[in-house]
């Protein structure tokens, strides 16, 4: 594929000042797309942002990309290909992730095949990967929980729960632990005092479970426990603090 030919075709596409082969386009008000080929010409990596378009930021992380060749890494059945070592002075990020077509479909459904020779990129936080997401698992974090084109964002740990509570009726379906927020195990966490036969139990991004229960006294993995406060919770999910 010629790059410069397709690019030639996207509506507004400028260089980016202070990188070679790379270029930037805003298809509507709030989203600016960045794309630099790697070094081998044959794949390109792109980064989108909305809202608020931090270059040095897009430089930093499509320059790593390159320096990494982070296409070579990506692999069908790692859908996440996480990269350490990567800093900003004025953000948290300490890695920068590379996900293939299947998860990013950028230009997909726009009649040019760019879309099949791009590796999205993105800055991201470790916590937030085990490196064992299926497909499906990684389309939706990307899509609905990370949100990786808000600079912006808070932290979005791996968070897996399952939980039963007696008293309120409400817990998950079936044996399995599914994605959800910090917000939901704080609030089942805070619910579960007083319910016996209730439990929470979640899971970290490195296979850490914790399982609690109340049986007139706390239960923590099976040895009683003081309740833990909310910052002890958020630290068993090894994010750092939210920017």
């Amino acid at each position: 594929m010629n790059f410069d030919d397709v690019l030639a075709g996207v509506e507004g596409a400028e260089p980016i000042s202070g990188m070679l082969e790379a270029w930037r386009w805003s298809p509507t008000p709030r989203f600016v797309f960045s794309l630099a080929l790697d070094s081998k010409r044959n794949c390109a990596y792109q980064m989108n942002v909305i809202d608020h378009f931090d270059q040095g930021l897009v430089i930093a992380v499509l320059e790593f990309a390159k320096d990494r060749h982070l296409a070579e890494e990506v692999k069908d059945d790692t859908p996440f290909t996480v990269a350490p070592g990567f800093t900003t002075e004025f953000h948290g990020f300490d890695v920068v992730v590379a996900v293939p077509p299947a998860v990013h479909q950028y230009h997909f459904g726009r009649g040019n095949a760019l879309g099949e020779q791009i590796i999205g990129v993105f800055p991201a936080y470790s916590c937030e990967f085990s490196g064992h997401e299926t497909l499906e698992e990684a389309i939706h974090r990307f899509k609905r929980m990370i949100r990786p084109t808000v600079v912006e964002r808070p932290v979005a740990p791996y968070l897996r729960m399952r939980y039963e509570n007696t008293r309120t009726g409400s817990g998950s379906l079936g044996p399995s632990r599914g994605f959800t927020t910090t917000d939901v195990l704080l609030r089942e966490l805070a619910l579960l005092e007083g319910t016996v036969g209730s439990f929470v139990e979640w899971e970290n991004f490195r296979g850490e479970v914790w399982h609690v229960t109340w049986d007139g006294s706390w239960l923590i993995n099976g040895s009683v426990s003081e309740p833990l406060s909310e910052t002890a919770v958020l630290s068993t999910l090894g994010c750092p603090e939210s920017p």
